[in-house]
């Protein structure tokens, strides 16, 4: 009977615990969200010395994004969904007709303008994520973030870092107008070639994972691209 009591009482202290922490853990969870929207176009270095973080991140996240919207794999705007509350992972188990696909468009001091993707893919030890930002041509790569959940440190979880994800910016995702993505090269990619990096050393199937996610994501926004290509002046 005291076991019982103590489990029925402890396990109420938790659950009130957790219910009272949980408006704090979603603000954590939107304000690391917003922050690698920002490391995808090169926003965030300051926020290491910021007073108060979700403060410096918000501010920050209203300067810079200046348009959030859902998109479907035909290219069409979609109404009445919150891009930024969208969990791809859970639209890209969906048939493709009925994904959601979010996108945010950043417009940087020096008058340009980028569109930043999300993606969600797995590497080794569970899932791996991140966001990636193209100049207004949609081929041409500004940015990455990347990030993961249990990649070995010293090997996979190298993608999370800015010298791995350097790599990524200037790279093309279209060659001769044909949809090809980014490679991700064990041994090394050749430095001339525009449509490849280097793979993490010893990180052989988080490198996979992550241009897999890469490809996979990045080709449902195929329509939009395209569209939004025709549309330029």
């Amino acid at each position: 009977m005291y076991s019982s009591i103590m489990v029925i009482i402890v396990a109420a202290l938790l659950s009130l615990a957790s219910t009272a922490l949980k408006p704090f853990q979603n603000k954590n969870v939107e304000t690391e969200k917003r922050l690698d929207i920002l490391k995808s176009v090169g926003r965030a270095a300051d926020v290491a010395s910021a007073n108060d973080k979700h403060q410096y991140v918000g501010n920050e996240f209203s300067k810079v994004i200046a348009q959030q919207l859902v998109v479907n794999r035909k290219g069409d705007a979609v109404e009445g969904v919150d891009p930024f509350t969208v969990d791809l992972k859970i639209e890209l188990a969906k048939p493709q007709a009925e994904q959601n696909l979010p996108v945010f468009v950043a417009n940087l001091a020096d008058g340009s303008t980028k569109y930043i993707l999300p993606l969600q893919g797995r590497g080794l030890w569970g899932p791996i994520w991140g966001y990636i930002s193209l100049n207004d041509d949609f081929n041409t790569v500004y940015g990455a973030s990347f990030a993961h959940k249990g990649e070995t440190p010293g090997l996979g979880a190298e993608i999370a870092t800015p010298d791995f994800q350097q790599q990524f910016k200037g790279k093309q995702i279209y060659k001769n107008s044909r949809f090809v993505s980014i490679s991700v090269v064990k041994g090394g990619a050749d430095s001339s070639n525009p449509h490849a990096v280097d793979a993490v050393s010893g990180g052989t199937i988080t490198s996979q994972g992550l241009e897999e996610m890469i490809k996979d994501c990045l080709m449902g926004y195929q329509e939009f691209f395209n569209k939004n290509k025709k549309a330029k002046p």
